[in-house]
């Protein structure tokens, strides 16, 4: 008995727009714009990230908002591969491929609402 795992939500002026750029990176969409609470839901391996629309007309990054830090931060054990197709796919690389004061190899990407994504692993 315990957590088994986690979904991200995304606010989003535009869910279309943020979804289409997820589609590009592999991600699969399905969309609920008719439900109570209009959302798109996005999968790819086993991350799901749900898109909500936003009252705001421009998202707001954790950095901007408190100075620093992530939007997301997803597990993976193939940091270098999921880095060289984003970088072929002209995805922004906010930090290159590394190691972390706190121990984790990592690099981050910006999404095309400006969130700063992690993606690494404990070494």
């Amino acid at each position: 008995m315990g957590f088994t795992s986690c979904l991200q939500i995304f606010p989003t002026p535009d869910m279309n727009k943020t979804a289409e750029f997820y589609v590009q990176l592999g991600f699969r969409a399905v969309y609920y714009l008719d439900s109570a609470e209009p959302h798109v839901c996005l999968y790819k391996d086993l991350i799901e990230i749900v898109l909500t629309q936003s009252k705001v007309e421009t998202y707001l990054p954790n950095r901007e908002i408190h100075g620093y830090g992530y939007d997301a931060y997803f597990i993976s054990d193939t940091q270098e591969k999921i880095e060289q197709e984003l970088i072929r796919l002209g995805v922004k690389i906010v930090r290159p491929l590394g190691v972390t004061d706190y121990n984790n190899h990592e690099f981050v990407f910006e999404d095309v609402d400006g969130r700063w994504i992690a993606v690494g692993t404990k070494l």
